[in-house]
């Protein structure tokens, strides 16, 4: 862990982890996206149904023999999902016991390497299914590696006062990604299809190098330790100071000491341990306060915004009797509401100091407004392009939140009391969890769009209301506390 004091050189740090983090991140989905485009090019025509839409890590049809393509991308895309969420509760167990730069590292080169050996399927001419589905579940494992990771990195470096606008801006890394992957796939798809997953491959592992050569990682540190002070007539006091390793707010900085708050105790004796906390477990992990309603709450909202993303286009198509082009193009419209979503949700969660109330109120005004989507086809193409801006922004708001600031600040709640070893393992639970929900989503929608689109969208609006349901209590908390404090659930 690098040390540096606050001043100049300390914000040039706080950039380049921002800066670094975004890319890294950005390099991961990039990885992921090329399967999407090449299937979509090269997919029999038959895939152009629901079944190749509500997939969500979408595979090129390999098989010579066309009939097999529905065993091929269903084996395919839920041996990557079950691995990525079985391999999220694990990696953060691991990721808290390693050096994160070390770890990181080592999670995007065998990505790449992983990535590649999909595309090499295509140049060497491979048609074994195991082959595909081994390549599949052993990139779902190693992509587990980032998320934790990257969160835990710049959670420890950015305090909590501006958290929410920070981690909203910093987590649009998500659509960069999928838009660069998209634009790269593309560039080969129609020449050497191989060649879409090689060059990707090869960009993560070479941003796996540079994160080893520049991530500088830093802990969160909560001190406690005693000081004497010339209290009331001469009479000497003792007093507990507590020091916190991040950065106060700045109202917080306004009314206390620098870095300091300084409480009267009684006289005690201090006896200073030299060993490092140990990293927390899972169950320890499950029983800080929030974990586990943020946790099924993003299950429900993942499972949302999943289905929208990879059932919008053809949903499009067939509403609104768009051509494939023009529905695409019109789908990337809810990432861009997703981005401004996340942003706000941020800003308003950081200014009234109430996480849980913002993806609430997001949450009851998402359920309406995804009822009205699935009418507004018919009102033409100005009112769609509006909801669906808007449905991107509730929808993937409180999605967005949870996953980033809410994360870091369950990892750094005071209940573990100064222990930096928590934020990994907290990250990986909450997005495993949600991860389950992605993957839920789509099948669901699968099975029940034969009945209908209403259906779906009520499926969507009861996803949402479970979601705002498990939010309740911490609601509650979170408005019957101090008006003159504001005080988060998550605090």
């Amino acid at each position: 862990t690098f040390r540096v004091e606050p001043g100049l050189h300390f914000l040039e740090y706080k950039a380049l982890t921002f800066i670094l983090t975004f890319l890294l991140y950005t390099s991961f989905h990039l990885s992921r996206k090329p399967i999407s485009i090449v299937k979509v090019k090269h997919a029999p025509t038959e895939m152009s149904t629901c079944m190749m839409q509500c997939l969500i890590t979408q595979v090129f049809f390999i098989f010579s023999d066309k009939s097999n393509y529905k065993q091929l991308l269903g084996a395919m895309d839920y041996s990557f999902l079950c691995a990525y969420a079985v391999g999220m509760y694990l990696s953060g167990i691991i990721g808290e016991r390693l050096p994160i730069r070390l770890y990181l590292t080592v999670g995007m080169l065998t990505s790449g390497l992983f990535t590649c050996l999909f595309g090499l399927g295509y140049i060497y001419n491979i048609h074994n299914l195991g082959f595909y589905i081994f390549v599949q579940v052993a990139n779902g494992l190693v992509q587990t590696t980032g998320w934790p990771s990257v969160v835990t990195c710049i959670g420890n470096w950015f305090g909590k006062g501006r958290r929410g606008l920070i981690m909203g801006l910093w987590n649009s890394h998500t659509s960069v990604g999928n838009i660069l992957g998209s634009l790269i796939a593309g560039y080969w798809v129609s020449s050497n299809w191989g060649l879409s997953f090689i060059v990707p491959g090869l960009i993560i592992a070479v941003m796996g190098v540079i994160c080893f050569l520049f991530l500088i990682e830093r802990e969160y540190k909560q001190q406690l330790y005693v000081s004497s002070w010339n209290g009331l007539n001469g009479h000497t006091e003792v007093y507990l100071q507590y020091k916190e390793n991040n950065s106060q707010g700045h109202d917080t900085e306004l009314l206390l000491p620098r870095d300091s708050v300084y409480v009267p105790v009684q006289p005690v004796v201090v006896v200073k341990s030299e060993s490092e906390p140990s990293a927390i477990s899972f169950m320890g992990a499950l029983r800080i306060p929030g974990v586990i309603e943020f946790s099924l709450c993003l299950l429900f909202a993942k499972l949302v915004s999943y289905t929208f993303l990879f059932w919008l286009p053809l949903y499009m198509t067939k509403a609104a009797h768009l051509d494939a082009k023009k529905a695409g193009d019109l789908s990337t419209l809810f990432d861009v509401g997703g981005i401004v979503g996340g942003i706000l949700a941020g800003v308003i969660s950081d200014k009234l100091g109430k996480r849980a109330t913002t993806c609430a109120v997001m949450l009851l005004l998402a359920a309406p407004t995804l009822y009205g989507f699935s009418m507004i086809s018919e009102f033409g193409l100005g009112p769609t392009i509006g909801m669906l801006l808007v449905c991107g922004g509730l929808v993937n708001g409180p999605y967005a939140l949870i996953t980033t600031a809410v994360s870091a600040d369950l990892g750094t709640h005071k209940s573990l009391k100064g222990n930096a070893r928590a934020l990994s393992t907290v990250t990986a639970i909450i997005d495993g969890t949600g991860s389950v929900g992605a993957a839920l989503g789509p099948l669901l929608a699968g099975l029940l769009s034969a009945g209908g689109w209403d259906q779906v969208f009520y499926m969507l609006m009861t996803a949402d209301f479970l979601a705002l349901l498990l939010l309740l209590r911490l609601v509650t908390k979170e408005m019957s506390s101090s008006k003159s404090r504001p005080i988060s659930a998550v605090e």
